[in-house]
């Protein structure tokens, strides 16, 4: 299989897709004023082909900020897209889609990935896609789009799911996660006073979460919206830690990008050598797929902004592009298999 990648940083879509040609799947990554505009235009540009979209910057070996991406596989790819919708309702009222889609290309766990773009409430939308995955072994990649609005064949959606499966006819498939924190020394605590609804956290060991993060951390309130970038809280999910960012300080409490729920066991996290990781996560890659088609990733917003601030970004992308090509999106939240996850990198390799 081969990826395409083109973009304009203007935003003009017939710059982006200059060079494409016979695509068999097709993402678009676009700017929150153009974006139904060029929902339209790539459909009738590329008509019946399987498309899913949100409103993302995109990259390569540099990022496009406020213009428009394009991603498209070709070459040996079957695909199918689809979307679930009232993500914020009932999205399994729409499960059934996905299930025709996993039979209609024979999706099995060695060479299919579901890639998603969602508007909002992930867990659910992930949890509800996991109930088909699962027992197929597929695993998921994807993130949150900006917006509110995602793209599935043409059609713009809210409060919706967009997702495509895509069956590598080449060879295998694998997701990877990675994580640039560790635990911060012994802290635990057990989260209490919880909005769920909107991802606030109140108290932590029955004290207010704010003042519990700045006793530590010794920051004020200002500095606490950065200081995530630094030092994030991680849920315990299994072996495993999914991140947590803070969004702001509500009163005495802690709004975050992700749900808390009463009970929930939480740990301090402090930045590790972010670029040792990144060089693990390449040579990790590299020994288990030495031939590589492709590599779609998806970084959090709040990664970019970190990388940016001490001017590695550039140099990230550049080593991303040693595992060939290499494309993806900055999101606002990360999707790995049924996990909703925040200051992330998740992506897919092709063989």
């Amino acid at each position: 299989m081969r990826q395409f990648f083109g973009m304009s940083k203007r935003g003009d879509l017939s710059e982006a897709v200059r060079n494409l040609s016979s695509p068999q799947f097709i993402m678009l990554l676009s700017n929150n004023t153009q974006f139904e505009e060029h929902v339209k235009t790539l459909e009738k540009l590329y008509p019946g082909i399987p498309s899913i979209g949100c409103i993302g910057m995109s990259y390569d070996t540099s990022v496009v900020e406020n213009g428009v991406g394009v991603v498209a596989f070709s070459g040996g790819v079957s695909a199918t897209a689809n979307v679930l919708e009232q993500v914020s309702l009932m999205p399994v009222k729409y499960i059934h889609r996905l299930e025709a889609d996993v039979s209609r290309i024979n999706a099995s766990k060695q060479d299919t990935v579901c890639i998603d773009f969602c508007t909002g409430n992930d867990a659910c939308a992930l949890t509800t896609l996991y109930t088909v995955l699962k027992s197929r072994g597929i695993q998921l990649v994807g993130g949150t789009g900006d917006g509110g609005k995602v793209s599935a064949n043409g059609k713009v959606y809210e409060d919706s799911v967009a997702y495509a499966l895509i069956r590598n006819q080449s060879g295998r498939v694998k997701a990877y996660k990675e994580n640039i924190y560790h635990p911060l020394g012994n802290y635990r605590f057990i989260a209490s006073n919880t909005d769920r609804a909107n991802y606030i956290i109140g108290s932590l060991n029955g004290q207010p979460a704010k003042q519990v993060y700045q006793n530590i951390l010794h920051v004020t309130d200002q500095e606490i919206l950065t200081q995530t970038f630094k030092n994030p809280f991680g849920k315990l999910n299994g072996d495993d830690t999914c991140i947590i960012s803070i969004k702001e300080v509500s009163g005495n409490s802690l709004a975050c990008f992700r749900q808390v729920n009463d009970s929930d066991v939480l740990m301090l996290l402090e930045l590790g050598d972010y670029q040792a990781t990144v060089r693990n996560t390449i040579q990790q890659i590299c020994r288990d797929f030495p031939k590589r088609s492709a590599v779609f990733s998806v970084n959090c917003l709040f990664r970019y902004k970190l990388f940016s601030e001490r001017r590695y970004m550039q140099d990230y992308l550049k080593e991303m592009s040693a595992l060939g090509s290499h494309a993806g999106l900055v999101g606002y939240g990360e999707h790995y298999n049924n996990q909703f996850v925040n200051q992330s990198m998740t992506c897919v390799v092709f063989e």
